[in-house]
Parts: C-alpha cells; structure tokens; sequence
C-alpha cells in the first residue's frame, strides 16, 4: 500500500490537500447466520468465514508479487475477475495506462463488481489488489528495489471482499452493493504522492455523474496478526457518521480488534473517494512493522484479523435499510 507519513500529510494537506502516505476457496457452502448481537433483531446476517478469506488470501499470494506489468499481476487480475465473476450480478473492468518511472507505461485494471445493481441505494466496497514494486522499507538498501509479496499490503482487504461476495451470492443484501478493486494504488516512489491511489483516481474521475453511493468503506493493511484499529483521522473529517455506524457495529459485535480512538492521520484510496462525493471510511491498522518489506509475507497475518473486519463490515451492509444510515 501506499500511505503517507503524519507529518508528511499535514504538510500536503496545508499546501494541497490531495495526497497518500507513500511509504504506504471460499467455501462452497451455504452461509450460516450469525445473530445480530446486542441491538438489532430480525436480520439475518450470514456468518463471515475467517478461515475461507485467508485461503482466498493465501491465493493472491501464490501468484507472488501482484506490481504492475508482472506476470504475478497478470495472473491474479484473472483470478480475481474469476472470482467475482462466479459470485456477482455484474462485473466490469476498467482498462488504462499510466506513464510512470523511467518512461514505463503501467498497463492497469480496475475491476467493479455489482450487486443488486438496479437498486438505487448502494454502499460501495473497496481494496487494492496491486502490490509495491519496490521494498523500500527494507533494512539492506541492496533488497529495496525488490517488489514486494503484499499480504497484508493489498492480499488481505481484497480477501475480505472475495468472501464477502460469496455471501452477497448466498444471501443477497438488502441494499445495492458494489465491489471496486483498484490497481495502481501502491506505485509512487516516496514522496512522490501524485502516483499513488493511480487506479481510485481514475474510477473517480471517469465514473459516471450519476453514481453516488450511499458511503465507501475502504479496507486496507487489515490482517496484522496483532490488528488494532483506530479511527483513522480523514475518516473522521469526511464521513464522521459513517465512522460512527462502523465502530458501533464493532461495539455490538464485541470485535476488539476495532479501537474507539484517534489514529493516525493517513492518505490512503478514500482520499479521492471523498474529494469525488463519496464519503469513505478508511478501515486500516497502519502499525505493521512489515509494511514495504520483503517480510509482508501470509504467516504475518491471520484468520481470526480477517473475520474480525470481515464480520464487522458485513453486519453494516446488512442492517442497512432504504431510509437511513
């Protein structure tokens, strides 16, 4: 992932306002509802299998490092497609390039997955599926240029997606829900923000004017082994509600893994979500002593940190209604 350091965010953010912390199978059967939990009855919320998105995790991964132009890049944009292909109403991709480094052209792909897709009233769902290019954050300065494996740096929160969109197959929701996974997103040296969140950017500036979702969680860096999420600070200035409609949920379904606290402040894919009309919260556990590493490896992250996030936001999607948020 690409994210932006604090104090490199508060000077972008004085100066500009649009920036990103550089430095930054499923089952097959039917789900089982889990109870609602303290507060809400008579929904029906299918139960979230940690263990299946880690598996769908583990299959990103296989394909090793997701960067663009690589043949692991090829080869997971294929699986993912599959993926969402078998689970979803509609499924598209969003096809073009970017001039990058040294006159490189990326050849990138957003994929959006739809369900429900006549139904006025949606919630959008992201994650990145690219991986760094570049292990920048790497202690032996010979190993930087290395691309990295990304498991919890794009693996994990499109992990949670793909399961979630089985469960959108076996149970549908009662909202209009889709999945959006942008490419690119983790492309730019450091400091160099402008070629971050390449694939978000491009889904905002070329959607059509008429799609405007309810709200957009963002899922990113998600499968810590030891996950703790906070609030993270943007969130909070730009869909202060839809923070409070995810926290509580955490609340109710005593996921401790969701901290009621002030994080950090981060540029990450909800930046242009925001500043394009979507109010998207930025679900994340920035403090990953593996970020930009070679060590971003599957056995750093878990099932039980990916059904916590997991079963939070799929109790959101199902509790919500037409009327409110």
């Amino acid at each position: 992932m690409n994210k932006i350091t604090p104090f490199l965010l508060i000077a972008f953010l004085l100066s500009a306002c649009s920036t990103k912390r550089e430095n930054k199978k499923s089952a097959q059967s039917a789900p089982q509802p889990a109870s609602a939990s303290k507060g809400t009855s008579n929904v029906n919320i299918p139960r979230f299998d940690g263990t299946a998105a880690f598996s769908l995790l583990k299959d990103q991964t296989d394909f090793g490092p997701r960067n663009p132009n690589s043949t692991g890049h090829a080869k997971c944009l294929a699986f993912l497609d599959g993926e969402l292909t078998r689970n979803a109403d509609v499924v598209s991709r969003q096809e073009f390039t970017y001039r990058g480094y040294n006159n490189e052209m990326l050849v990138l792909t957003n994929i959006f997955a739809s369900f429900h897709p006549s139904m006025t009233e949606r919630i959008l769902l992201v994650a990145h599926w690219d991986t760094r290019p570049r292990a920048d954050m790497e202690a032996d300065p010979s190993k930087r240029n290395q691309p990295i494996l990304g498991a919890n740096d794009g693996a994990s929160g499109v992990a949670v997606l793909l399961e979630m969109a089985r469960l959108f197959k076996q149970s549908p929701p009662p909202i209009g829900v889709d999945i959006l996974l942008v490419d690119g997103e983790d492309y730019g040296k450091e400091q160099d923000l402008q070629k971050f969140s390449l694939g978000t950017r491009h889904f905002v500036d070329t959607r059509n004017p008429n799609y405007r979702p309810r709200f957009g969680i963002l899922l990113d860096m998600i499968g810590d082994n030891d996950l703790q999420i906070p609030i993270e600070q943007n969130s909070l200035s730009y869909a202060p509600d839809v923070v409070e409609t995810i926290w509580s949920a955490a609340e109710k379904l005593d996921v401790s893994q969701f901290v009621n606290t002030p994080g950090e402040q981060i540029f990450d894919d909800h930046i242009p979500l925001n500043e394009g009309g979507i109010p998207t919260v930025d679900i994340i556990d920035f403090q990953y002593p593996y970020w930009h590493t070679l060590e971003d490896t599957p056995d750093k992250c878990s099932a039980e940190s990916l059904e916590a996030v997991g079963k939070v936001t799929t109790y959101v999607v199902y509790t919500q209604n037409a009327g409110h948020l």
